[in-house]
């Protein structure tokens, strides 16, 4: 069975590649279940799927210096910008995916942790839109 090890992840924001600060990342997406059960489904419960939606789960490691992750994502809280994001930092390709979508930057966290923590910053963006798997 084929194994994978996540060591080199592509993770992009805003057109701004913060694989260098990132060191978790989590796509999810979910089909809300709509009930549709009636008499006729003889005690059975019959589901059908309703709106889609997603969200991008990240865990960076802060860095306030200029240029660097805080300057980056604080000019986007509030924005609707677009993500990139592949298990490896190599292409996109069958055996490289990529899941590519927009989110909505609704909260930055600047600081986050107690003595003795390595600074870093934990974020989960809803999904605006379609998030879309590529290969090719």
């Amino acid at each position: 069975m084929p194994k994978m090890v996540l060591l080199a992840a592509h993770v992009s924001l805003g057109g701004n590649d913060l694989s260098a600060y990132a060191r978790k990342c989590e796509v999810t997406v979910e089909v809300e279940d709509k009930d549709v059960t009636t008499y006729a489904s003889l005690g059975w419960k019959e589901v059908l799927g309703g709106l889609k939606s997603g969200e991008l789960g990240l865990e960076f490691l802060q860095d306030v210096a200029a240029t660097k992750i805080d300057s980056i994502m604080w000019p986007l809280l509030g924005s609707v910008v677009p993500f990139v994001v592949r298990l490896d930092a190599a292409p996109k390709s069958v055996s490289n995916p990529e899941w590519t979508g927009s989110v909505l930057i609704n909260g930055w966290n600047p600081i986050e942790g107690s003595v003795g923590d390595e600074a870093s910053v934990s974020v989960g963006y809803p999904t605006s839109g379609a998030v879309v798997r590529t290969t090719a």
